[in-house]
């Protein structure tokens, strides 16, 4: 179990290193852009993220 747990943190820290290595200022613009954002808008795209994840891991598995 917890081979896999750090295998995917592992993806996980690959994958949210791709934006700030390929684009920096892209990814600083959308900091300031989600730093502006008010909170039922942030919560709304976070359940949506992990209702996707749960949709894929259940159809990967």
């Amino acid at each position: 179990m917890w081979h896999e747990f750090l295998i995917a943190l592992a993806l996980l820290m690959v994958i949210e290193g791709v934006m700030p290595f390929l684009s920096p200022g892209g990814m600083r613009n959308m900091m300031l852009n989600l730093a502006q954002m008010d909170d039922r808008s942030l919560r709304t795209g976070g359940l949506v993220s992990m209702i996707l994840g749960v949709v894929m891991l259940y159809l990967v598995n």
